[in-house]
């Protein structure tokens, strides 16, 4: 069997009302899909996928072209292809050997693998309106993205108050309590709702020494990327429980190895469709150490790609049993989704203003310049009564003549 084709198909599969309205101020990208198809010369086809905005490998014109002509099987472990064509390259493989890709991977251990619900940052109301449709969805583990901007006690203690019981929450800091010092403070009182399950990278991970004195005061564990710092020096500094992993199937089954080695549980996190989270099910079904639940961002899309939905039951999915990934890919859906290529959506101008709860604001137009505000510890972080506020360009002047005002001084601080 040798591939005769290779085709990436540029869609735009959207997002849900909600996290598309909040993922407009910093990854409204991750909507845009290029699909990968791959034909061999016996009709088969495989089907891969990439987030192009947010991936651990794109796939390259180099990389397709050197797929032509070769046998899938052969190129399958190569995580230079790119993610989609990886992908397609197990299903194509899968397919002509009649057995689903968790053979192709190594030795199953699980029939259900389990898997979050990922939740961008918002105000308490709509975090519990995401909570509620998660678990009217079959979901019961929720990833929270953390953020200073807003008051996260008040939305924590809502959406505890408003889940089953057997729910828990992942809450991710993507290092902005910034330090040991505050972060201990913070997580403390976090620690007190029973449903906090574990927090995610809490200050930055590089920081070897405040990561193991922390985590060494807090009752909950602590997950990190994998490989920052280097695993080694990880686990000998004791600086986290768990990891998270997001490469390539080669470098993914490595790293799991090493975990599974070190007796320390972790989570896949690549982000996609259906298709995508397809095979992160044939993943976890041969990582013993893929434990915690899997982050793909299914729930964000409006359209998940493929004909029959993949099955979430008290939040596991189940792992497809038909050859190669399982799954019959949309190809209507392709069509009316599809678009020219892979650029960047063209979004309106913005204003995000914080506001705390004595009255003083801080307002940006970018919401990278507002994070890495945060980051380099020049505003207080995570307080009681914060908000935030996005307002979009509605061709008002009005609204030019403020944006102009904030553009030219960086950033605009009004203090009570």
């Amino acid at each position: 069997m040798k591939i005769v084709a290779v085709e990436r198909i540029a869609v735009d599969a959207g997002h849900t009302e909600r996290p598309g309205r909040q993922m407009r101020r910093k990854c409204a990208d991750w909507s845009i899909i290029e699909v990968c198809k791959v034909t061999a010369d016996n009709g088969l086809i495989g089907w891969g996928e990439t987030v192009p905005h947010y991936t651990w490998g794109r796939v390259s014109d180099e990389a397709a072209e050197r797929a032509i002509g070769s046998n899938p099987a052969e190129l399958m472990w190569d995580d230079g292809c790119g993610a989609g064509l990886q992908q397609a390259l197990f299903d194509l493989t899968g397919k002509a050997l009649g057995m689903p890709a968790y053979r192709l991977l190594g030795h199953k251990v699980r029939d259900w693998c389990p898997i979050a619900w990922w939740c961008w940052d918002m105000p308490a109301d709509e975090w519990v309106g995401e909570t509620q449709d998660a678990v009217a969805a079959g979901y019961v583990s929720f990833k929270l993205k953390a953020r200073p901007w807003h008051d996260l006690r008040a939305a924590t203690q809502a959406i505890n108050e408003a889940t089953p019981d057997h729910c828990v929450f992942d809450l991710d800091f993507n290092s902005l309590l910034v330090s040991a010092g505050q972060a201990q403070h913070v997580l403390a009182d976090l620690e007190t709702f029973p449903k906090v399950h574990f927090f995610e990278t809490p200050i930055p991970q590089h920081d070897v020494e405040g990561n193991r004195s922390l985590r060494a005061k807090l009752r909950r564990p602590v997950a990190m990327h994998f490989d920052n710092p280097p695993f080694l020096t990880a686990v000998k500094e004791g600086v986290c429980d768990g990891w998270v992993l997001n490469q390539g199937a080669a470098r993914t089954v490595h790293q799991a190895a090493l975990a599974d080695e070190a007796n320390m549980p972790l989570w896949l996190q690549l982000v996609g469709t259906g298709i995508t989270t397809a095979f992160t099910a044939h993943l976890g079904a041969v990582l013993p150490a893929a434990q915690w639940p899997a982050i793909t961002c299914l729930n964000t899309y409006r359209d998940d790609l493929i004909r029959e939905p993949l099955e979430i039951r008290r939040g596991h999915m189940r792992v497809p049993e038909t050859p190669g990934l399982g799954i019959e890919v949309d190809e209507e859906a392709l069509e009316r989704l599809r678009r020219p290529d892979v650029s960047p959506h063209e979004l309106p101008r913005m204003i995000h203003t914080v506001r705390w709860a004595d009255g003083s604001s801080a307002a940006y137009t970018e919401h990278d310049d507002m994070e890495a505000d945060f980051l380099a510890g020049s505003r207080p972080g995570f307080e009681r009564g914060v908000s935030l506020t996005t307002e979009e360009d509605d061709g008002s002047p009005a609204f030019g003549e403020r944006w102009k005002q904030v553009r030219q001084a960086g950033i605009l601080t009004l203090y009570a």
